[in-house]
């Protein structure tokens, strides 16, 4: 049985993991942050608390983003796409997303031939 309200649900197309894809973008500038995972239990969470929770396919546990770190995120909404399976969550970000420490997980663009750093990211190995 669903911990999530039936409202809410029912415009979810979770898929045969339990998992959706959540973009996490900034709502001051409309950077993307970052591209994780929630189940309903991380979902819920978010909701509940107003701040990420994601769902681990390495480790397959429930995480608070920026709990170690600090740099937490604070949901201002949570939308879904047109076929249900996507969330967009539009957060304000409390430090960087990037778990190397850039701003955001997207700091590579593949121009002229290379893989180029857009953004500060202190570990190159990451």
């Amino acid at each position: 049985m669903s911990g999530l309200p039936k409202a809410l649900r029912s415009r979810l197309r979770f898929n045969e993991q339990g998992l959706i894809p959540a973009i996490v973008q900034d709502v001051r500038t409309g950077q993307v942050l970052m591209l994780a995972y929630m189940n309903e239990e991380a979902l819920l969470a978010t909701l509940r608390t107003r701040e990420t929770h994601f769902w681990s396919r390495s480790r397959q546990t429930l995480w608070h983003k920026g709990a170690t770190s600090g740099n937490t995120q604070r949901v201002v909404d949570v939308r879904v796409d047109c076929d249900g399976d996507t969330l967009l969550i539009l957060v304000e970000p409390r430090g960087p997303a990037c778990h190397t420490g850039a701003t955001s997980c997207f700091f590579r663009a593949w121009r002229d031939g290379h893989w180029q750093t857009l953004a500060f990211a202190p570990s190159e190995e990451a």
